[in-house]
This record gives C-alpha cells, sequence and structure tokens, in this order.
C-alpha cells in the first residue's frame, strides 16, 4: 500500500511540473534566437526586430480563433485570445524556438516562444487557458503531446474558449 501511495506521489509531482504554468525547459536548443517583440498581429502571430528586420512570427502546435483574416468574420473568442497573447508578450524579449521547418508556406517564422525574462512558454500558456486550441502540423510536432493534453484539461474545465464558444 505504502508502495503504491508513493508511486502515486511521485506521478502527481511529474505531471504537476510537467504541466505548471511557470517556467518550462524545452531542452536546450542552439536554434534559438532571442527577439524583441514589434507588434501582437493576433492570438497566435506576433512580429519581431530579427537582426534588424521586422519579421512575423506564427506559433507552432496552437491556433487561436481568427480575428484578421480577410473575408472571415471575428471569431468566438478572438478578441480575449488576442489580448491574452499581448499580456504574454507585448514589450517583452522572446527566445524563439524552431522545431524542422523554419518557416510556413507564407514566409513567416514558425517558433515555439518563450519569454526571456522567466521563460513561460507561450505556446503553452495559450493553450493551458482556453485561449487556443492544437493545431499539429508535421513535421514540426516537438510539443504535439504536451499540447494535446494542455487542450483535453481546458476543456474538460471549461477554460476560455471551451465555455465561452459552445462546444468550440
Amino acid at each position: 500500500m505504502r508502495r503504491a501511495f508513493v508511486l502515486l506521489a511521485v506521478s502527481v509531482a511529474a505531471l504537476a511540473v510537467a504541466f505548471a504554468p511557470g517556467r518550462e525547459d524545452d531542452g536546450a536548443d542552439a536554434a534559438a534566437s532571442v527577439v524583441r517583440v514589434v507588434r501582437v498581429v493576433d492570438g497566435d502571430t506576433i512580429r519581431v526586430s530579427l537582426d534588424g528586420r521586422s519579421e512575423p512570427v506564427r506559433y507552432i502546435g496552437v491556433d487561436t480563433p481568427e480575428s484578421k483574416r480577410p473575408g472571415t468574420p471575428v471569431q468566438c473568442f478572438a478578441r480575449r485570445a488576442a489580448a491574452e497573447n499581448a499580456r504574454l508578450v507585448r514589450g517583452e524579449r522572446l527566445r524563439l524556438v524552431f522545431d524542422v521547418e523554419r518557416r510556413d508556406r507564407f514566409g513567416r517564422l514558425l517558433a515555439y516562444v518563450y519569454r526571456a525574462r522567466d521563460g513561460v512558454f507561450v505556446n503553452a500558456a495559450l493553450v493551458r487557458g482556453g485561449f487556443a486550441r492544437t493545431l499539429t502540423v508535421p513535421p514540426n510536432v516537438r510539443f504535439a503531446a504536451r499540447f494535446t493534453a494542455l487542450a483535453a484539461e481546458a476543456r474538460r474545465t471549461g477554460r476560455g474558449l471551451w465555455s465561452a464558444c459552445g462546444a468550440a
């Protein structure tokens, strides 16, 4: 009985660390760049200053409701998702970590985004809070399982868009 309790306690502790909202370690990545946010475009896209140029960055693995797509009405929770993204990154220095593909078909950088000052994993924070759904586009799948688990928990507890937008 004691052994089962210890195993349960260790498992719960491991999950708590894995899904904690604070600093998250992606494993040091030599392909990371530190940038400054120039503008928040919407819930999953920003512009950053990189090597003296303004570059668009699309967050890997997440998808927020649309607010800027031409010909598409503003979707439920889009403005809240954009506001949360702005709260997380506006005025911040960020660390961009790249996966297999560095750019998408539109020329945007594809990145896992971390705040430089405290290591908050922005992509995960948006999913955890119910501001984003998962969007897995191979071959950029490094955190797909983590994002799926975070989205399931947000949906189960009715966070963010999961309660505000019906079945989302």
